[in-house]
């Protein structure tokens, strides 16, 4: 089966420790937040938030990774995962989500298949 991709996989893009960017991010790549995004961040790829990684906004993207902290709404088309570490807080729309034991998840979940989210992120 043909791997059709919609992104540049090979496109990594980071916001490193001790930086902090305010603003709005598009990424048709992956995303990698170990700093602090205070804004929206909207990636075909898949976005991360490392450890010590914080964003304050919204995320739209197809994967996510989280380590860290999230305030805001999450919309991820494919699956959400949330580590020991993470802490979430705000609303998700997603089609699949992980959480380990440790995490913490204040707010609604919403699942819903690929094409509602789709729908949902346009």
């Amino acid at each position: 089966m043909a791997k059709n991709n919609d992104y540049d996989a090979t496109s990594i893009n980071t916001i490193g420790a001790g930086t902090t960017v305010k603003g709005d991010i598009i990424s048709d790549g992956d995303f990698r937040i170990v700093g602090k995004l205070i804004g929206t961040i909207q990636s075909k790829g898949k976005v991360v938030i490392g450890k010590n990684g914080m964003v304050e906004g919204d995320i739209l993207c197809k994967n996510a990774d989280i380590s860290g902290m999230v305030k805001g709404s999450m919309k991820v088309e494919e699956l959400l995962s949330l580590t020991a570490s993470s802490k979430m807080d705000g609303e998700v729309i997603t089609s699949r989500i992980a959480i380990e034991a440790g995490a913490i998840f204040t707010g609604q979940c919403q699942m819903s298949n690929s094409n509602e989210a789709e729908k949902i992120k346009k």
